[in-house]
């Protein structure tokens, strides 16, 4: 059975000012998300599985038709990120309208995935080897094992000039094996190089422009639901605000801490690019063009 790709795009894009997922950046009008489908299908992947929220379903469908892919025997499944949706015994916060974050949007697609899977965001590029290395590494790994997988990419590649980014900080063994992740929510980039975030008690911690940083790229099994709902769990039992959100490189960490899981890290030549903020947009599209005018991408829509 082929892998399926998961593409989280439930994100209600507050620091961009609107959809990014929706956004067209390619030089012929193509979004981001064209280019993961793209990348996707050519590496084997047939399934592609969409997060996202209600609000915008009928337009988030209407676009995602256009995709010539679809055309191509790649089978599409939408999931809605529900705030409502909790495991048993939960109840939804009053006045609670933000997503609960990445782990509880994977969470909300147990009943859908029933094969190895890769998670993508629907706003980052992440390049076709990154999909290829992916897909290598699903053909191989148990349904239902605790083996996984994430896509690393260098600290110093993935920040912005226009603001703070969310990332997730990997220390890895000798052999490539994840030993920790740690989410940083708010990194700045240091005029020195590299980039500051924050330890918690609030102090300042400095990162070099060569850590290995999570941009959400994993392999996964269906293994990993019910230790989802396990930690999704803890979590709603200490964070009943309105804000609070439960990310996956939080509840990776948390496996790995307790022997759950086993984590590889797989090397990537892929470019990343994405956009954070507005102004991050002329970047971007700018390369996009270089790769279709190198030849790396037709036209793809």
């Amino acid at each position: 059975m082929s892998p399926a790709l998961v593409i989280l795009a439930a994100g209600m894009g507050s620091r961009y000012g609107g959809l990014k997922q929706m956004d067209p950046l390619g030089p012929h009008g193509e979004t981001i998300l064209d280019y993961s489908i793209y990348d996707a299908h050519r590496a084997g992947f047939e399934q592609i599985v969409f997060i996202i929220r209600r609000d915008f379903a009928d337009a988030f469908r209407a676009r995602i038709n256009q995709n010539p892919s679809l055309n191509r025997g790649l089978e599409v499944k939408y999931v809605m990120q529900d705030v409502k949706e909790l495991p048993q015994g939960f109840i939804l916060p009053t006045g609670r309208e933000k997503p609960w974050g990445t782990a509880h949007a994977v969470w909300c697609t147990r009943k859908t995935v029933n094969r190895p899977f890769a998670v993508v965001n629907a706003d980052d590029f992440y390049g076709a080897d990154a999909f290829k290395q992916l897909a290598g590494f699903l053909k191989n790994a148990p349904a239902n094992g605790h083996n996984y997988a994430l896509v690393g990419y260098r600290l110093g590649q993935t920040l912005s000039e226009h603001g703070t980014v969310a990332r997730g900080v990997c220390i890895a063994d000798a052999n490539g094996h994840l030993l920790s992740i740690e989410e940083q929510t708010a990194l700045a980039p240091d005029p020195a190089g590299g980039a500051n975030g924050k330890k918690p008690d609030g102090s300042t911690v400095h990162f070099p422009a060569d850590t290995v940083v999570s941009m959400n790229c994993w392999a996964l099994t269906p293994g990993i639901f019910p230790q989802l709902e396990t930690q999704l769990v803890a979590f709603l039992r200490t964070h009943s605000d309105l804000k609070s959100e439960c990310y996956l490189p939080g509840v990776v960490g948390k496996l790995l801490s307790i022997q759950q899981a086993r984590v590889k890290v797989l090397t990537t030549e892929a470019r990343w690019c994405g956009v954070t903020y507005q102004n991050d947009k002329p970047g971007v599209q700018a390369a996009l063009k270089a790769m279709h005018d190198s030849g790396e991408y037709p036209h793809i829509r």
